[in-house]
């Protein structure tokens, strides 16, 4: 699940060529920007969780910055959520950050309305665990000051890779689970302003 997440910073990263052009640092948007993530339980039960709590900044020179809140995962059932917190992400406060950099000239030309897709590349440090990210984002120039920026697809990932195997254990064994699936689909969805 946390790799799902990690999937997402990395596509509001890729977003990033889209902001060339001027001086001032883009910046997301709080209530229009969401990491969703996917879990199966019994090998039948699927169900979603979002992370709504990111934020992420863009420099002039393609420098990325994003952070994801762990503690502001939803799954819809509240006791989980705790377990999740606790067990899986270590705590309230504990956060995701990735970093990495963008090409700017990429997509500096793009137009109002125009689309594009581009790659990124960066790291995800989470819980101690520093993981090599690779993926391709959707993005669209909203108008001159906005940018959606989105999964150009789902991205698969595995909680081996970031290092939370161990919570995904115990959370089965609190919920008296037979599984949790240990390789997650991810999206990401993006609005970056200046």
């Amino acid at each position: 699940m946390k790799k799902l997440m990690t999937a997402a910073v990395a596509a509001v990263v890729l977003a990033a060529p889209a902001f060339a052009g001027g001086h001032a640092a883009w910046k997301s948007v709080g209530d229009e920007s969401l990491i969703a993530f996917g879990s199966v339980k019994k090998d039948v039960v699927g169900e979603v969780h979002t992370f709504s709590d990111v934020a992420g900044t863009v420099s002039d020179s393609g420098d990325v910055a994003i952070t994801i809140q762990l503690g502001s995962v939803e799954t819809n059932i509240d006791i989980r959520n705790e377990r999740m917190i606790e067990h899986v992400f270590k705590g309230m406060d504990a956060v995701a950050e990735l970093n990495g950099s963008v090409d700017m000239d990429d997509v500096s030309e793009l137009a109002v309305g125009a689309t594009t897709v581009t790659d990124f590349e960066g790291t995800l440090s989470l819980a101690g665990v520093t993981s090599d990210i690779e993926t391709e984002l959707f993005v669209a120039r909203l108008s001159e000051d906005r940018v959606l920026v989105t999964t150009s697809d789902i991205i698969m990932l595995s909680t081996a890779d970031i290092g939370v195997n161990a919570g995904v254990d115990k959370l089965m064994e609190l919920a008296k689970l037979p599984g949790i699936t240990r390789v997650s689909p991810a999206t990401v969805r993006m609005v970056f302003e200046k």
